[in-house]
């Protein structure tokens, strides 16, 4: 009996336009992916050096602080990433987590506290585990709560923390805490590296630090609790009859969150130098969603860039700045019409080595027939690698 020769295998075509890019980057091996980061990695910490004229704030504001003030918005926007884009729960209070971490540099460092002094460096690990107790202590009666009633206890938390810093006398409300402490370090004309007025070394600080969180959440995605949370976001109740301890790994993402919300809210103490009640409110906790709507919820990259959109467009157009909310509000109303994924929607895969799979189910059927027939009947080549029956 004669067999028909099975054609050479063809790659699926390539989609145009962003979609294309990205479909080139998930098919480079990992390797290959860093070794075109450390370029973007490198012009990224060149940028307070360079001052391009195309982005540069000037005079408006100050460039380094303005970058300062991206980083770490990108930060926020990661940890809140993972508690709205990863597990799909709808907070409405990040800032109290970010108030918690100010709070925690302002007091430990501050003079104008009565509390015990600390090194500042020691307040960024200190500030994440209080508000990682802080998220515990939030996340640990209302997690059973879904969608509007979740959103409305989170956006309560943010509340009663900057009214807790308005009427506990230790915080001094309105007043606050000034001279927060911050790195120690001098240049070469005895100034101090880490200057309230200058935002260079604070930004490269925060880009450090937001690079390991970024590799740190990345190789979470990719392992169970990813996977996890990403079944919780589609269908909890389908992700419960199938074992997944629904509770628990919520409760993750929301210590995750708030420690990395915590750690940005230290950083900022630090560089401004000043800590009251004032900085806190609920439309502050809305621009830090909005960020991660307009990025794209669910991929971190998109919400960097969210943050990076929220917080340097005031500072480019100063004039506009009075209008943030309102040019926002009507971003996100055109976002959500014509692109509800966001920027850089996310695009999950929920295998760990899902890369392989994709390409193995997809783009070569027939090299999947040659190692399981069954699997290559489902890839659309019933036939085995031969073209005939399976036996």
């Amino acid at each position: 009996m004669t067999t028909t020769p099975t054609p050479a295998p063809t790659a699926p075509p390539r989609a145009a336009g962003l979609r294309g890019l990205r479909e080139r980057w998930n098919d480079l091996p990992r390797w290959q992916q860093w070794l075109w980061l450390v370029p973007v990695v490198a012009l990224l910490y060149a940028l307070p050096v360079l001052n391009p004229p195309l982005i540069t704030t000037e005079p408006g504001t100050n460039f380094p602080i303005a970058l300062f003030d991206a980083a770490r918005f990108a930060l926020l926007a990661i940890g809140l990433n993972v508690v709205v884009g990863q597990a799909g729960l709808l907070d409405l209070g990040y800032v109290g987590f970010f108030a918690v971490g100010a709070y925690v540099a302002a007091l430990f460092t501050s003079p104008d506290s009565m509390v015990w002094k600390i090194p500042y460096l020691w307040t960024l690990p200190l500030a994440m585990i209080v508000t990682m107790l802080a998220g515990l202590l939030l996340g640990g009666p209302t997690l059973r709560l879904r969608g509007d009633y979740l959103a409305i206890v989170t956006l309560g938390f943010g509340e009663i923390i900057r009214l807790l810093a308005t009427i506990v006398g230790p915080l001094k409300g309105q007043v606050g805490f000034q001279a927060v402490g911050r790195p120690p370090g001098t240049d070469s004309t005895g100034q101090p590296l880490f200057a309230n007025s200058d935002g260079t070394t604070w930004y490269w600080l925060v880009v450090t630090i937001t690079i390991v969180v970024l590799v740190l959440v990345g190789n979470l995605e990719r392992s169970r609790v990813g996977r996890a949370w990403i079944a919780i976001r589609e269908d909890e109740d389908a992700a419960q009859i199938m074992g997944v301890p629904t509770v628990q790994f919520k409760l993750w993402a929301f210590v995750i969150g708030a420690a990395i919300g915590g750690l940005s809210g230290a950083l900022f103490a630090g560089q401004v130098g000043f800590v009251n009640n004032q900085k806190f409110d609920v439309p502050t906790s809305v621009l830090f969603l909005a960020a991660v709507v307009l990025g794209g919820s669910g991929n971190k990259v998109g919400a960097v860039v969210g943050a990076f959109i929220v917080s340097y467009i005031p500072n480019r157009f100063v004039e506009l700045a009075g209008y943030k909310y309102l040019i926002f509000g009507v971003a996100l109303i055109v976002l959500m019409a014509f692109r509800p994924q966001g920027l850089l929607g996310a695009r999950q895969r929920l295998l760990t080595y899902g890369r392989e799979a994709y390409r193995r189910l997809v783009g070569r059927p027939d090299q999947v027939a040659s190692d399981d027939p069954m699997t290559a009947q489902a890839a659309g080549n019933p036939g085995g690698t031969n073209g005939g029956p399976v036996r």
